[in-house]
């Protein structure tokens, strides 16, 4: 819950529906925060902050309310303390139940306890395994029976364990509650400590990538049936293929109502790329509202404009409704809300270029500075060109091509560096074993069976538009120098290169994976429509590959060079 914003927010939200049905104010302000508000917070300062918060709502509309004895649905996550034997034979002294049932008590209030034994680091995404709500109530009863504290019960702390196991029950309560609304900002942390990581791997094996995708998940697990998740967390998890799972979830078993898609650095404080939405607990509403208003700047002001603008008006241009049944169309599930139909027919019904090539990444040498050279720094006699390939004369050199991606260039070219390769990689794989702390080299050096093949290549990072380039036989491929590699010859590399470098392509990618960070998985999902002649297509193809080969080649960065077009 925070500091309490959002809980500050709902409050006047209840108020308006309380007042709007009659309630007066000092009577609705009571409800709305001992019947409505549910909170809970793993930071001590925040949960001061967020009490206080709603208390101070409460008394605008309430004078006495201070002075009641008001119990707020707002609590601070605590570790189970180490009890002593003596608090549980006290309960068992003073059980109200036979002796069976009070052992059956006490086995379940241990279990309890020891599942808050981190609790202050896993805080809400906490799964209370093996309780109901109806032996929860009985927990209650049975440690509410122990009212009366004698001497020795001092003496061993009892009051105060008694104080924290009640708390933890009344925590328990609050987790094990469903929903109607359910909304958050969640934490966003993927480098977590040792506990959390092994919890979240334990317990939500397929959303652990990111905290927030944790919180997504278990939010939309408390909501009762027909209820509302809202979200602000950072858009990634709609297109990036560690969330495919979540999506997955979301799309099979929830409804997405509406989706706000922010500009990049919407928030002033931090430039954060994020998204608001809401989802429902049904899968009655497969159409839901989608704004995208990435292309608007000027911060919450302006998207605030937008929103509203939106709202009032029923066709504008960032206005989209789509049926969440057309993501499953698409290879990852990405949330592309802003596709046609017809495109979504083109991934329905055709290939795509997994079922035709393998797109791989390279190596990862861990120091280039350390194994890569421009060309031109080392001897030609020492390098091995892929002129030269595959000859005795080849294999026998210290350098090798090396294609380390680079800037944007369509067809052929970015051809200038070479690694250090001498005796099959000897030095790069053993840095490659130091780095893994002595297993073995093939965690970095991956895809060693398609070195020196022919393909095409494109660079990982890609803040512009998306350009392919033919590769030639003769390369060892970066991760930074991706590359794609026939599997049969259905179709010719000039026409996959063809597709590839096609504009509407450029828009398929962009949907895939608006990010600039373009990986193996999403070319692979780029669909093919194959035509029943291709000769057309490769011969356009050869043909731009000749002249920007010549174009390269006309600049002393291209080992192939001999002189400059204007001499």
């Amino acid at each position: 819950m925070g500091s309490g914003h959002v809980l500050a927010y709902a409050f006047d939200v209840f108020m308006q529906l309380y007042t709007a049905e009659g309630f007066r104010e000092r009577d609705a302000a009571e409800l709305i925060i001992t019947n409505n508000l549910f909170g809970l917070e793993i930071d001590k300062r925040a949960y001061q902050l967020a009490y206080f918060a709603i208390m101070m709502k409460g008394r605008e509309y309430n004078r006495r309310i201070l002075s009641k004895e008001i119990k707020l649905n707002l609590h601070q996550f605590i570790d189970s303390p180490e009890i002593p034997n003596e608090y549980f034979e006290r309960l068992a002294e003073t059980s109200p139940y036979s002796h069976e049932v009070t052992t059956t008590l006490l086995n379940q209030l241990t279990r309890l306890l020891d599942q808050y034994k981190n609790a202050t680091e896993i805080g809400s995404i906490l799964k209370i395994e093996e309780l109901r709500q109806s032996e929860l109530d009985q927990l209650e009863q049975f440690i509410g029976s122990f009212k009366i504290f004698s001497d020795m019960d001092v003496l061993y702390q009892l009051p105060e364990i008694q104080t924290k196991v009640s708390s933890i029950l009344n925590i328990t309560r609050v987790l094990l509650t469903k929903y109607t609304a359910v909304t958050t900002n969640p934490p966003y942390l993927n480098k977590m400590s040792s506990n959390l990581d092994k919890y979240v791997k334990k317990n939500y094996p397929d959303v652990k990538t990111d905290l927030f995708s944790v919180f997504i998940k278990m939010n939309s697990s408390i909501l009762t049936n027909g209820g509302y998740a809202g979200f602000m967390t950072p858009f990634v998890w709609m297109f990036i293929k560690s969330y495919e799972e979540l999506r997955s979830f979301l799309i099979t078993n929830k409804s997405i109502s509406s989706l706000i898609q922010m500009e990049y650095s919407a928030f002033e404080e931090a430039t954060v790329p994020v998204c608001c939405f809401m989802i429902k607990n049904a899968k009655t509403e497969p159409v839901g509202n989608y704004l995208k208003l990435s292309d608007f700047k000027g911060g919450m002001t302006v998207q605030k404009e937008k929103v509203l603008e939106a709202i009032q008006k029923s066709r504008i241009r960032y206005f989209y409704q789509m049926n969440q049944n057309n993501f499953m169309k698409i290879p990852g599930l990405p949330i592309s809300f802003w596709v046609s139909e017809r495109l979504v027919n083109i991934f329905e019904k055709n290939k795509n270029i997994a079922d035709i090539a393998d797109a791989k990444s390279g190596q990862n040498t861990g120091d280039n500075n350390r194994f890569t050279r421009f060309w031109f720094e080392v001897g030609e006699y020492n390098t091995g060109f892929p002129s030269q390939y595959p000859t005795e004369k080849y294999f026998d050199k210290k350098w090798f091509p090396y294609n380390k991606g680079g800037s944007y260039r369509k067809w052929y070219g970015n051809f200038d560096r070479v690694i250090n390769w001498e005796k099959d990689g000897k030095a790069v794989k053993d840095y490659a074993i130091i780095r893994n702390n002595g297993g073995h080299w093939s965690r970095y050096i991956q895809n060693i069976k398609y070195f020196y093949q022919e393909g095409l290549t494109w660079s990982v990072i890609t803040s512009g538009s998306f350009s392919m380039r033919y590769l030639p036989v003769g390369f060892i491929n970066d991760y930074s120098g991706c590359a794609v590699f026939k599997k049969h010859n259905s179709v010719s590399l000039e026409y996959l290169l063809g597709i590839t470098n096609f504009k509407l392509t450029n828009n398929i990618l962009r949907m895939i994976n608006p990010t600039i960070n373009m990986q193996p998985g999403n070319i692979s999902k780029i669909p093919i429509v194959i035509s029943d002649d291709t000769s057309l297509v490769d011969g356009i193809v050869r043909d731009n590959i000749i002249h920007t080969k010549y174009d390269w080649d006309c600049y002393e960065s291209s080992w192939d060079f001999e002189k400059h077009p204007l001499t």
